[in-house]
């Protein structure tokens, strides 16, 4: 591990330079000669289909029942309520691209474009693109985008800053691929675009601007300064230079596809969210020492507040040496 190390109280001017592969594939194969019957979690979850539909349908009746609701109210529904069922809808998109509803990889596509209507801009099938790339090349330098670029990172230096950046995070996480490293977009993103223009539309035109203004909200204000939105720091920022990936155990798992068993999800990527926690019960030696979080807001906070921490405390690895580790 490499890297401008941060003194106490005091941010690192760099990243985390790590010289090994990512510690998921091999604690995966571990875990397997020793537990082979965690084989038999993977696959979809077969209530999957019926949440995000219930999901999906609740939050679009709940912007039609706003269409002539005060702006306060508007507001106060979209981060107390909206914003909950948009980001729960983020990572039901997140399990789809696993395709973990599924068993054939087309419904899933076609379930996380359904998935992001109320979302209200489209994003399902771009996402799958990159989110796949940061499991595949975690930490590596120009692939894995979802650590933050030098920008941000010589930007986001002090505590106002920061609070700026966690309430746009949002934001630089849609944007950031688009400007490192775009992927022209193909049939898929066509469809998803379509649908979900259609959508929209279709909500203006039927209930008005502000039901729509509702659904932006609810993703807006869900994916900022916002309880579950701590899953973004919490996953992967480094407060422990020994770990790189961190797991949350707390309540808001029941409402985030248990996106929180972190360590759980990269070390077994086609297991279902549903199914996560039993991987911790099954192989607790391999969890239970490692640092982990219970309160996402707690880890906003930190990351906020603690002078040593910001964008740049992440680990990165060059892809030379990802390249160098498979061909051994």
């Amino acid at each position: 591990m490499g890297g401008e190390e941060e003194r106490e109280g005091v941010m690192a001017m760099d990243f985390f330079w790590s010289y090994t592969d990512e510690p998921h594939a091999s604690r995966r194969r571990q875990i397997l000669s020793q537990y082979p019957q965690i084989r038999q979690l993977f696959g979809p979850d077969p209530f999957a289909f019926l949440k995000i539909t219930m999901a999906v349908l609740l939050q679009l009746w709940t912007a039609t029942y706003l269409d002539n609701a005060g702006w306060l109210k508007i507001l106060m529904m979209a981060y107390f309520f909206g914003s909950f069922l948009n980001h729960n809808l983020f990572l039901a998109i997140h399990e789809l691209s696993h395709n973990l509803a599924f068993s054939t990889p087309v419904y899933n596509r076609w379930l996380g474009i359904f998935a992001n209507l109320p979302i209200g801009v489209p994003m399902s099938v771009t996402f799958q693109k990159y989110h796949l790339e940061h499991h595949r090349f975690q930490g590596v330098d120009g692939i894995d985008m979802d650590i933050p670029s030098l920008t941000e990172a010589h930007l986001v230096t002090n505590v106002v800053a920061k609070s700026i950046w966690v309430v746009l995070q949002l934001f630089f996480y849609a944007l950031r691929p688009l400007f490192l490293k775009p992927k022209p977009p193909g049939l898929w993103e066509f469809i998803n675009l379509i649908i979900q223009l259609a959508l929209d539309a279709s909500m203006v035109y039927f209930w008005g601007w502000k039901s729509l203004a509702y659904l932006i909200l609810s993703t807006f204000l869900g994916g900022g300064m916002h309880p579950m939105a701590g899953h973004f720091i919490s996953e992967h920022y480094v407060f422990n230079k020994d770990q790189e990936t961190y797991s949350y155990y707390g309540p808001l798992n029941l409402m985030t596809w248990s996106v929180g068993y972190h360590n759980e999800h990269h070390d077994f990527p086609r297991i279902a969210g549903s199914k996560l926690h039993k991987v911790k019960e099954i192989a607790p030696e391999y969890y239970e020492g490692m640092d982990s979080y219970k309160s996402w807001s707690q880890v906003i906070y930190m990351y906020i507040m603690d002078r040593s921490v910001g964008p740049f405390s992440r680990m990165k690895r060059a892809l030379s040496t990802k390249a160098t580790r498979k061909s051994e």
